[in-house]
């Protein structure tokens, strides 16, 4: 399970950091001109979310250097996976389910 949360947690990671810096250098995000479903639900807010892309860049770092401690067993890594996880839900619905899946992941299966 730790390989697994580690491997979607790079993947994630990565995504979220190639996607920031393309919104960033082009004002819209990889794929289609509409971006997903969660897109919708930051729009409630009132958020632009063409202006996110310094966002998506934190979070992409932040979930590689999540991979990263937890691979190499950082005593802070379970935390930090923690906290990314429940602030990453939001992310429908790749971003969601990688989320779960790395929650259920460090509290059922990972101690450290």
């Amino acid at each position: 399970m730790k390989y697994l949360t580690i491997g979607l947690s790079l993947i994630n990671g990565l995504w979220m950091l190639i996607d920031g810096i393309y919104v960033v250098a082009n004002g819209k995000y990889i794929g289609p001109e509409k971006p997903g479903p969660w897109a919708s639900l930051i729009s409630l807010a009132g958020v632009d979310v063409f202006k996110l892309g310094p966002m998506f860049v934190l979070y992409g770092i932040a979930w590689l250097v999540f991979g990263v401690a937890l691979l190499l067993d950082a005593s802070w890594a379970r935390s930090l996976g923690l906290i990314l996880s429940i602030l990453t839900l939001w992310y429908l619905p790749f971003g969601t389910l990688i989320s779960i899946v790395v929650l259920v992941g460090l509290i059922f299966f990972i101690k450290s």
